[in-house]
């Protein structure tokens, strides 16, 4: 049994998405591969922080799997089965009264029997109007990391689709018996293959459309398919808009004295930045370009944002007796200072 996301999170079920967020972003940093190279015990926990992450941070998919736990993703195959088995026409499955949860007690969605019965439940043999109609649209999640997002990516689909049963043309009957091809529902379900291009600067949410590439139509054209990008959090890098914010460490003698110091972009680079002098802690330094590609623009128009570089002054962990005598001149400096300006 999968463990409890909560607990993969080292949360309470009550947890704020502010606290769902910190959790995952401390854990990431943790258990990332580049930070454990060869580590396949790391790389398994990086994966289920990413899948607790992907879940409790939405707020739909939580709620459902707050109510149905590891059994959520069935739940939300169920009700999209009872949504299309009503928008056909069949059956009177308003009147069915009973809850979800009734159904997994019984053992009749158990994970090898599949989702194919469900129609039957809710009456997906009803007889079908006889007019053309346009297929259902369909959406499909992926998910990608923040790097892919910068550069693009393509990802390779591969899903159960709906197509007209070839049998009985898609009436569900034959001679007026019922279709075995397709029990009756008048469509069969087929494994289909697609390759589907993420543009660079995909945001969390964007949807690719694939036209005609949905639900088979009863005598008219196919749904379309739309592709719903999800974007994981990258443990060093915060998207915001299309900048991203990092944090560059900064030695204290170079926080006061002023230096320089390295940068690493999203894509790999290293940048060399210069540090003025008596630069505060928490003060961001703006890369110009070095952002995420902007969406929408393209050609020569083709822009990005910002890389927003914090820094975190870092105090030294010890001293050395020459170093702290220093320190003790300088303290009494400004204890003299201060009492010139009083």
């Amino acid at each position: 049994m999968a463990r409890d996301y909560y607990d993969v999170l080292g949360l309470k079920r009550g947890a704020s998405q502010k606290e769902i967020k910190q959790a995952y972003r401390k854990l990431a940093r943790k258990h990332h591969p580049d930070v454990n190279p060869g580590d396949k015990g790391a790389e398994e926990r990086f994966k289920e922080i990413n899948s607790a992450y992907e879940v409790l941070s939405d707020a739909e998919k939580r709620k459902k799997y707050d109510r149905y736990g590891d059994r959520w993703e069935m739940a939300e195959a169920f009700e999209k089965a009872q949504a299309e088995a009503g928008s056909r026409g069949g059956g009177n499955w308003q009147n069915y009264q009973f809850d979800i949860n009734d159904l997994f007690s019984r053992g009749g969605a158990s994970a090898g029997q599949g989702y194919e019965n469900w129609f039957d439940l809710f009456g997906g043999r009803g007889r079908r109007s006889r007019g053309p109609t346009r297929g259902q649209n369909i959406e499909y999640a992926t998910e990608i990391s923040l790097k892919e997002a910068y550069a693009g990516t393509t990802r390779t689909l591969h899903l159960q689709s709906e197509e007209i049963c070839p049998t009985c043309g898609g009436s569900g009957e034959i001679a007026g018996a019922v279709c075995h091809a397709c029990e009756g529902r008048g469509v069969v379900v087929r494994p289909r293959r697609l390759e589907v291009k993420i543009p660079a600067g995909a945001r969390d949410g964007t949807r690719v459309r694939l036209a005609h590439e949905g639900s088979a139509g009863m005598g008219g054209p196919r749904g379309d398919l739309y592709v719903v990008v999800r974007v994981r959090p990258h443990p060093r890098f915060e998207r915001k808009g299309d900048d991203l914010v990092t944090e560059v460490p900064v030695p204290l003698d170079d926080a006061v004295l002023g230096g320089e110091v390295q940068v690493e972009t999203l894509n790999g680079k290293r940048i060399a930045i210069k540090i003025a002098p008596i630069t505060q802690n928490g003060r961001s330094i703006r890369l110009g370009g070095l952002g995420m590609p902007k969406l929408d623009s393209k050609g020569k128009d083709k822009a990005n944002g910002d890389l927003l570089a914090k820094v975190r002054v870092v105090l030294p962990e010890e001293l050395s007796d020459e170093e702290r005598e220093l320190f003790e001149k300088l303290r009494a400096e400004r204890k003299k200072t201060k009492e010139k300006v009083a």
